[in-house]
């Protein structure tokens, strides 16, 4: 998932604001409890939200894919007084530890936190929403966008995790594509030519799409 030299990268997190002690027991606690870890956000795309978030100033946050909650932490503690981050996630067996972070954090009044499939609960929350973030089932990337892209505010962020999926988006003549790498590959090229947006790709971590709504 990380795509320069590990010297380097220890580099930029030598030079990254730190984890403070709660972001550092999600880490442990996942790395320790959890199959496959490396779904966390962790240190520095975390602070690249919790920041991205603290610029925006949002009032209504949407998060696709919570996990063990440390990248709804970070971006919550960005919100504008009153705000709210709204973050679901289908996999219930979570529930305890990830309420319990939450109420660590301090921050219970601002998470709502709802267990269930995100394409039928999207479509019953109202929005606008100022800031999304993408972290969930690769195959629904471009349902998820298709659901809120309406509920954006104008200069609203999308945010969209692992679009550079390891790599796999590199495909050469005559691979066979498996159907995640193919969502991706096309929620990218829709993105890309959406004339609602104005987006980057960055490579930070596994690939972070973001898209600006312009209209």
């Amino acid at each position: 998932m990380e795509f320069i030299d590990p010297s380097l990268l220890t580099y930029c997190e030598d030079h990254t604001s730190k984890e403070d002690d709660l972001l550092m027991k999600i880490t442990r606690q996942t790395q320790a409890k959890i199959m496959m870890p490396r779904m966390i956000s962790g240190h520095l795309q975390g602070k690249m939200l919790e920041l991205f978030t603290k610029m925006q100033n949002p009032k209504a946050i949407l998060e696709i894919g919570t996990y063990t909650g440390y990248s709804g932490i970070c971006m919550a503690r960005g919100l504008r007084t009153g705000g709210k981050l709204i973050t679901i996630d289908i996999n219930d067996e979570l529930e305890t530890m990830v309420r319990g972070f939450f109420e660590e954090s301090g921050l219970t009044s601002q998470i709502d936190y709802r267990l269930g499939n995100a394409l039928e609960i999207i479509p019953t929350l109202p929005g606008p929403f100022d800031m999304v973030f993408i972290d969930a089932d690769k195959i629904n990337y471009r349902k998820y966008y298709d659901l809120i892209i309406d509920k954006m505010n104008s200069g609203g962020i999308i945010l969209a995790d692992n679009v550079l999926w390891s790599g796999k988006i590199l495909v050469e003549k005559g691979q066979k594509i498996d159907k995640d790498t193919q969502a991706i590959l096309d929620f990218n090229a829709m993105i890309q030519n959406d004339p609602r947006v104005e987006n980057i790709l960055l490579p930070i971590r596994d690939g972070v799409m973001m898209a600006r709504k312009i209209q």
